[in-house]
């Protein structure tokens, strides 16, 4: 028989599985690293050409990276189709989209660049379905549309205050060709896993390879290859290499093998509320009531995405 207290007593939620919290705090790292990179980026800009920043980058992520492999004594060699794999992958997600997000943040706001890079996951769960016929639960695309309509409802008054002129045509035809890029350097990445890829060697072979198609392309254009002597450009780039290259993207790629890429990809979404938080703290930036809205809505879309991998899990 029930007694009175037990009918009185809170019932409790059932507990996240370990590892749904460790997926959660992933997604929540690379986060708040990428949404600091923002702002490390605009350090970048100015003296070194936007081409040579982006091949110290990730020359220097790709050093640490293979160096960190060695110490661990982990795998370091790919087959034939496994560095095809990582070349496809380096070509688009580390010389393609960041050399054409560099150029698109000379033109527009960063936060202009954030809107458009919110279709990540839109543009995944599109790829994956045609190129390689995966079907992807409803709450997936769900999750993604909410986050592009929270990031542009967050994103919305800097949107509003920008002067849409033909510079700013032009950086957002940039930004859309560095997401679109970034949408097929994950097909190649989740085929080099495919492949039986490590992860950690195909991330590095992959920055390597993206790092010498930089250098190719700077050399041909021209670019001085020159590092300002200054601490800010120097602490940046070490930040961006380190943290917002070899942590950032060996979590992301580890996030998209255990739990899907549009789980990962949403990350996109979720880095502009910390990068405006960044700039209310180091530019004094203000935001009113709806960063707020847009800053709940993405959350909501995160909620979904997790539910869906849940789901798809079960």
């Amino acid at each position: 028989m029930t007694s009175l207290s037990d009918k009185l007593d809170p019932v409790r939620a059932p507990r996240l599985p370990k590892a749904t919290l460790i997926a959660i705090g992933a997604v929540g790292l690379c986060a708040v690293i990428w949404g600091t990179t923002w702002y490390g980026i605009t350090w970048q800009l100015g003296v070194v050409e936007p081409i040579v920043s982006v091949t110290w980058r990730f020359g220097l992520a790709a050093l640490v990276l293979f160096a960190g492999i060695g110490i661990a004594r982990q795998p370091m060699g790919l087959g034939r189709r496994q560095h095809l794999e990582a070349a496809g992958q380096g070509a688009f997600t580390f010389a393609v989209s960041y050399a054409f997000t560099y150029q698109s943040e000379q033109h527009v706001p960063s936060a202009i660049v954030a809107v458009i890079f919110a279709a990540l996951a839109f543009l995944n769960l599109s790829l994956f379905r045609v190129a390689e016929r995966q079907k992807a639960h409803a709450l997936s695309w769900a999750g993604a549309a909410l986050g592009v309509v929270g990031v542009a409802v967050l994103s919305g008054s800097e949107l509003l205050s920008a002067r849409l002129g033909p510079q700013a045509a032009l950086g957002i035809g940039f930004a859309v060709i560095a997401v679109t890029s970034s949408a097929f350097g994950n097909l190649f990445a989740w085929r080099a896993q495919r492949a039986g890829a490590p992860l950690l060697a195909s991330t590095a072979w992959a920055m390597a390879y993206g790092t010498a198609m930089l250098a190719i392309w700077g050399l041909a254009t021209g670019a001085e290859f020159r590092v300002e002597p200054t601490a800010g450009y120097l602490i940046s780039l070490v930040y961006l290499a380190v943290l917002g290259s070899v942590v950032a993207f060996v979590v992301y790629f580890w996030i998209a093998r255990t739990r899907g890429y549009a789980l990962a990809s949403y990350i996109s979404a979720l880095t502009p509320p910390i990068a405006m938080l960044v700039s209310v703290t180091f530019e004094n930036a203000r935001f009113g009531i709806w960063a707020l809205v847009g800053l709940a809505v993405v959350i909501a879309g995160q909620a979904l995405m997790i539910r869906a991998a849940r789901a798809k899990a079960a």
